[in-house]
C-alpha cells in the first residue's frame, strides 16, 4: 500500500492514489462535493437566515437542475461508483424533484460500454481459455453496461449444455481496472465523509465515515463475482417460487472472481410501462406486486436485493399459472445484497405494523427501537407531527399528494422539521442498505403507477404481520406455561421423595419453619397449576382476538373453569389456621 499522505488541493488522507490520473479523478469527485456543500450552506443556510429566504427558494428549482446535469456528466466522464450514486438518486421520485430525477435517471442507460477487445482479454485471462472454445457464440454488442461491468448474451458449448440443461446465457464482465477505480472514489468519498463529520448538524445524526465504511463493504463485495454468485443461489433457494419471483442460474464451471455466467432470464424492464401494456400486463399490478416482494425480503427473511432498480428486475410473461398469474418479477445482479439482523428486523415490522394503523405513536417506538432516535428522546411533538401526517395525507396515492396545495405540504414540512430539529437523531449500523432498497421501491413503485399508494400496499402485509407474530407470542406463551408446569407439577414427586426417604429414616428434618414451608407448598400446588392454565388461556385469547376471534373466544370462556379452581383454593388458605407442628431442635441428620 502506498504511504499515506495529505493532498494539499483535498485536505485529507489519500490512500492508492498515486498516478496522476488517479489524483485528477479523485480531486474532481471531492471538489463537486465540496461545491455542492458550500452551495446548499450558502443557499439554505445564509440566506434564509439574513431575510433572503424568497431569493433561495425562487432559484432552487434552476440551481437543482444545474447541480443534476453537472453530477450526469462528471458521472458518465469518471463511470465506477459515481454511476452507482447518480442512478439511485434517480430512483426518488418520491423526495427528489422532477427536473433533478430526470435528469438522473438517464444515467440508467448513458454507462458507456468497454471496447470488446479489453472485455475479450479480461474475459479469457480469467477463464484461462480462449471464449471460442468456452462459448458457441459470444455477442460482441453488450445487452447492458453497468458502472462496474458489463453484460454479454451468449451461448453454452453443447457439452455445457448438457450438464446444465440450458444454452441460452448471460456473461458479466467486469470493467478492466475497476478495483483500482473502486479505491479511489472511497478514498474520495472518505475525504467527504471526513469534511461532513466536521458538520455539528450533520455529526449529531449521522456517522458519514462508518456509513462509507460500510459502503464500501458492500462495494467490494459486489466486485466479487463468485460472492454474488452465492447470493444468487441463496436468493433462489428463499424467494424464487416461480410464481411471483424467479432469477438466474449460475453456471459455476464458466465463472470467476471477474467472470459470472448465467442463464439468461431477460424480459421487460420493469419501468417499461409501454411494454407492459403491450404484453396486457397491468403496470399497477406490478407496482403492488413488486412492493409487496420488497416487504418480504425486507421483513420477513431479512435477506433482501438491495439495488431494486429497473435495470435489475424484468417482467417475465407466460402462459397462465394454476393462480391465473401470466407474468413473474425476475430478479438479477445479486451483488448487491443486504441482511437484516433479527433485532432491526422486529423494529422495522413494527414501523410497518404502526404505518398500517396510521399509529403515530406507536411508528415513534419502532424508529426509536431501530435506533433512529434515542430513547432519551421527548418525543411528544413528534407523535403529534406523525399523528397529524396520518390524518392529513395518510388515505392520499402520490399522484393526489402532487396535486395538492404546496403551501400546504410546506406548512406541514415547517412543522415536522421543528419537531425534529432538536431530537437526538442517528442514523444505525446496517441502516444504508434498507434506505437505499425502500427508497428504489417507492420510486419504482410511484413510476409503474401515479395512483400507487403505499398505505394500501402495506396494510394487507402489517396484517399479515400481526397474525404472524400473535401465533409467535402465543407459542412463547404456551412454552413459558409448560415449563411452568412441568416445574410445578415436578414437585409433588420430589417431596414424596423425600417424604419417602423420612419415613425409612434414612433423612431426618426437625426444623419447624421448613415443615411448615412444606406444608404451605403441597397445599398451594393445585392454585399455582391453576393460576398458570388460566394466565396462558387469557394471554393466548388475547393475542389471537384480531387473527382467530373464534378460537380467542373459546379460551377466554373455558379459562374461567382454573380461575374458580384458583379462587376456591386461595379463599380455603385464607380461612385454614396455620399448622404448627411442636417445636424441636432444630437439626438435621442423614443416615445411610
Amino acid at each position: 500500500m502506498a504511504e499515506s499522505r495529505t493532498d494539499p488541493d483535498a485536505g485529507a488522507s489519500m490512500d492508492d492514489v498515486d498516478a496522476p490520473a488517479s489524483r485528477s479523478r479523485y480531486r474532481r469527485i471531492v471538489r463537486f462535493a465540496t461545491g455542492v456543500m458550500l452551495s446548499t450552506w450558502w443557499f439554505e443556510v445564509v440566506l434564509p437566515r439574513i431575510g433572503f429566504a424568497g431569493v433561495a427558494e425562487r432559484g432552487r428549482t434552476a440551481r437543482l437542475q444545474r447541480i443534476s446535469r453537472r453530477f450526469r456528466v462528471l458521472a458518465i466522464e469518471l463511470g465506477g461508483l459515481m454511476i452507482k450514486v447518480g442512478q439511485f438518486l434517480s430512483s426518488r421520485l418520491d423526495v427528489l424533484p422532477p427536473e433533478v430525477t430526470s435528469e438522473l435517471e438517464q444515467l440508467q442507460d448513458e454507462v458507456p460500454p468497454v471496447p470488446f477487445d479489453e472485455i475479450r482479454a479480461l474475459a479469457e485471462a480469467e477463464l484461462g481459455v480462449a471464449l471460442g472454445r468456452v462459448y458457441a457464440s459470444f455477442d460482441e454488442v453488450p445487452v447492458a453496461a453497468a458502472s462496474l461491468g458489463q453484460a454479454h448474451r451468449a451461448r453454452l458449448s453443447a457439452d455445457d449444455e448438457r450438464i446444465v440443461g440450458f444454452r441460452d446465457v448471460v456473461v458479466k464482465v467486469q470493467r478492466p481496472g475497476i478495483d483500482e477505480i473502486v479505491e479511489i472514489d472511497l478514498a474520495a468519498l472518505r475525504t467527504i465523509a471526513d469534511r461532513l463529520s466536521r458538520v455539528g448538524f450533520v455529526a449529531r445524526r449521522v456517522d458519514v465515515p462508518a456509513l462509507v465504511e460500510e459502503f464500501a463493504a458492500t462495494s467490494r463485495e459486489e466486485i466479487d463475482y463468485l460472492h454474488e454468485g452465492v447470493s444468487a443461489e441463496r436468493f433462489g433457494l428463499e424467494f424464487a417460487d416461480g410464481a411471483r419471483v424467479a432469477g438466474p442460474t449460475v453456471v459455476w464451471e464458466r465463472t470467476t472472481r471477474r467472470v459470472l455466467t448465467l442463464s439468461d432470464v431477460t424480459a421487460i424492464k420493469l419501468n417499461d410501462v409501454d411494454g407492459l401494456r403491450a404484453a396486457g400486463i397491468d403496470p399497477a399490478e406490478v407496482a403492488q406486486t413488486f412492493a409487496e416482494v420488497m416487504f418480504e425480503q425486507l421483513f420477513g427473511a431479512g435477506f433482501f436485493h438491495a439495488d431494486p432498480h429497473p435495470g435489475n428486475v424484468f417482467v417475465t410473461p407466460h402462459a397462465p399459472d394454476a393462480a391465473d398469474r401470466t407474468w413473474t418479477l425476475t430478479f438479477i445482479d445479486f451483488g448487491m445484497m443486504g441482511h437484516v439482523p433479527p433485532e432491526l428486523r422486529a423494529g422495522l415490522r413494527r414501523i410497518v405494523i404502526a404505518v398500517a394503523a396510521r399509529d403515530g405513536k406507536g411508528l415513534v417506538a419502532g424508529i426509536q427501537q431501530i435506533g433512529v432516535l434515542l430513547p432519551s428522546a421527548d418525543t411528544t411533538e413528534l407523535e403529534r407531527a406523525l399523528t397529524e401526517l396520518f390524518a392529513r395525507f395518510g388515505g392520499l396515492a402520490f399522484a393526489e399528494l402532487q396535486d395538492l396545495d404546496p403551501r400546504e405540504f410546506r406548512a406541514f414540512a415547517d412543522e415536522f422539521g421543528e419537531a425534529m430539529r432538536e431530537l437526538p437523531v442517528q442514523l444505525p449500523e446496517n441502516f444504508l442498505l434498507i434506505t437505499r432498497a425502500v427508497s428504489l421501491t417507492s420510486g419504482v413503485c410511484s413510476a409503474l403507477d401515479p395512483g400507487f399508494n403505499v398505505w394500501s400496499s402495506v396494510e394487507p402485509y402489517a396484517q399479515r404481520l400481526l397474525r404472524e407474530e400473535s401465533r409467535g407470542a402465543v407459542t412463547d406463551a404456551a412454552k413459558s406455561a409448560l415449563s411452568y408446569a412441568k416445574t410445578v407439577l415436578g414437585l409433588p414427586v420430589q417431596i414424596d421423595h423425600v417424604a419417602a426417604r423420612i419415613d425409612r429414616g434414612e433423612l431426618a428434618m426437625d426444623t419447624p419453619e421448613i415443615d411448615r414451608r412444606l406444608d404451605r407448598l403441597e397445599g398451594m400446588l393445585r392454585l399455582v397449576i391453576a393460576a398458570v392454565v388460566f394466565a396462558a388461556m387469557v394471554v393466548g385469547g388475547s393475542l389471537l382476538w384480531t387473527a382467530a376471534p373464534t378460537l380467542a373466544v373459546t379460551l377466554l370462556v373455558v379459562s374461567i373453569v382454573p380461575l374458580l379452581i384458583a379462587l376456591s383454593g386461595l379463599t380455603r388458605r385464607r380461612g385454614r389456621r396455620p399448622h404448627r407442628r411442636a417445636h424441636r431442635s432444630p437439626h438435621v441428620t442423614a443416615r445411610r
